[in-house]
């Protein structure tokens, strides 16, 4: 069970999760523009979890591989390489398995899905192994990854012959912006948090620039620009199913009221608990997810 459990917290299986709920808003939302009555298709659902989980498992593996010795600087216990639990070798190998059937399911859904699983995939490759040493680019990164699955959904019930990216529905990328913004925040305080660990192995992240303090502002402005996009689907008449839809509203203010706590604290607190306040924009951010989904669900016909 112990192994079980760090295998878990190696590939990140939550957020796995929680791409894949981005996904199926994504197709949601798309095949509502399009006028295609009913669930999206099964098979193609099926498809889009599997590369969601193995894609982000893999390179979450990846990532704890060569960030190894880092963590055990800044003692990190909260991966299992530097517990112990799990030999680098291993997340080496999951990997080696995870990465090609992560590309391989993207292929059979559609070749749009298949290019935007890939590009991001060797993106990823390339965070992990280069981009490190560039922090804040790697920042924008991630926050990319948290993006792209809206994307990424919407793309997967489109018609082949359709030119992508003009048949998504601007309400994906208002969700998508949302997304980009809170990752930013929420690895602007990562770099906080990891600061100590990251000057001694010289890497370029933004509290070596501007210090932690204004860091922390600059995350907490990047949490706010999110709350403000929030409302533009609920009071706009052209996002249509969320306009006005005061399911969609209930659960974007308790997520805006989280973000909007997590603000307050970064810009007024001298020294807050960083790894407190990741974990509850996590939630709150897992709650947005929630808020576009019953949101589109709500009005679905």
């Amino acid at each position: 069970m112990k192994k079980l459990k760090a295998v878990w917290q190696l590939m990140r299986l939550e957020h796995g999760i929680m791409l894949f709920i981005a996904i199926l808003i994504g197709s949601v939302i798309s095949q509502k523009v399009l006028g295609v009555t009913g669930f999206p298709p099964i098979d193609k659902l099926i498809l889009t979890f599997f590369t969601a989980l193995f894609l982000g498992a893999s390179t979450f593996a990846l990532n704890d591989y060569y960030d190894f010795e880092i963590d055990k600087l800044n003692k990190r216990t909260d991966r299992p390489l530097v517990r112990g639990d799990l030999l680098p070798k291993t997340a080496l190998y999951l990997f080696y398995i995870l990465f090609p059937l992560g590309i391989l399911c993207s292929l059979f859904v559609n070749s749009t899905c298949f290019i935007i699983a890939l590009v991001t995939a060797l993106f990823a490759i390339l965070y992990d192994t280069k981009m490190k040493k560039i922090k804040l680019l790697g920042n924008f990164y991630i926050a990319y990854t948290m993006a792209i699955p809206f994307v990424f959904g919407a793309a997967a019930v489109i018609q082949e012959t359709t030119l992508f990216p003009f048949e998504i529905h601007p309400v994906i990328y208002i969700i998508a912006s949302i997304a980009f913004l809170a990752g930013s925040g929420r690895e602007i305080m990562k770099d906080v948090q990891d600061f100590r660990g990251d000057f001694k192995k010289g890497v370029k992240s933004l509290p070596r620039y501007i210090g932690t303090r204004k860091s922390n502002i600059a995350a907490a402005l990047f949490y706010i620009v999110a709350i403000v996009l929030s409302f533009i689907p609920f009071f706009i008449e052209k996002f249509g199913i969320y306009y006005m839809n005061y399911s969609y509203l209930a659960l974007v203010l308790i997520t805006d009221t989280m973000l909007l706590s997590t603000s307050f604290i970064l810009i007024f607190k001298k020294k807050p608990p960083m790894e407190l306040y990741r974990k509850l924009t996590l939630i709150a951010i897992f709650i947005g997810l929630l808020a576009f989904l019953i949101g589109a669900f709500s009005q679905y016909s």
